[in-house]
């Protein structure tokens, strides 16, 4: 099956309305491979600034959401505000929030159970820390934020799971194209045991930490890399190479 590539720009909390606008004058004027469907995540008060300035060819994600529609929960907002502005997509479960934020694998599950419930899309992170992968758990800590995912999940045709190399992050090295290839596979063969093999066969995986515009090419080349969610280089005009990177 052809899974269409998919590349996100997580833009985390950075920009200002100048450089957002500069940023999406780059993106609308680039040239670009049709074949790649790619969005744009932006901070949540520069959401609506980005989907009117952005081309209509280009979605645009939250980074976060809670898990009720409205009430008491102070600089929370929820999937129905989000869909209401016009996105189509959350990221959700990003090693950020997991880590910085002490996010729960049974939380981020309770998020895309009410991201779907609302129709977004939802880009939901899995990935091992360095100690994790120095302990030799990587595969134990992904199956487990798997399951809590898959249990959630109503339609795996709005989903896009993103591995992210937690120790890779922000380093400017990313890890090696078989690792991420190795990762990916089993993840695929998780789905295919746990949920479908029509499933396993259709969901995009893609990958973060650390993709830059001289080493996509080799990542995106291999069999179950999807797709890219791109950090601090989504801010920076090689993000057009990245999102190239199969063309």
């Amino acid at each position: 099956m052809t899974r269409k590539f998919f590349v996100c720009g997580n833009w985390k909390m950075n920009g200002s309305k100048k450089s957002i606008g500069e940023l999406i004058q780059t993106l609308n004027t680039a040239k670009l491979d049709p074949n790649v469907e790619v969005v744009c995540a932006a901070p949540a008060i520069y959401l609506e600034l980005t989907r009117s300035k952005l081309d209509p060819k280009f979605s645009v994600a939250a980074q976060n959401c809670y898990i009720v529609p409205s009430g008491g929960f102070t600089g929370e907002i929820s999937p129905a505000m989000i869909k209401d502005c016009g996105m189509d997509w959350v990221v959700l479960g990003h090693s950020t929030r997991r880590h910085i934020f002490g996010e729960s694998n049974e939380f981020i599950g309770q998020k895309v159970a009410h991201a779907q419930e609302n129709d977004l899309g939802v880009i939901v992170c899995i990935g091992e820390t360095r100690e994790e992968k120095e302990k030799g758990i990587t595969d134990q800590v992904i199956f487990a934020q798997m399951k809590a995912i898959a249990d959630n999940v109503k339609d795996w045709n709005k989903v896009v799971l993103a591995y992210e190399a937690g120790w890779a992050i922000g380093t400017g090295n990313a890890a090696s194209p078989q690792h991420v290839q190795q990762i990916h596979a089993k993840v695929r063969e998780w789905l295919k045991n746990n949920v479908s093999e029509a499933v396993a066969n259709s969901v995009r995986i893609i990958y973060g930490g650390s993709v830059r515009g001289d080493t996509c090419r080799e990542l995106a080349a291999q069999k179950d890399i999807d797709g890219f969610i791109v950090g601090k280089g989504s801010l920076k005009p090689e993000f057009i190479d990245i999102i190239n990177a199969k063309a």
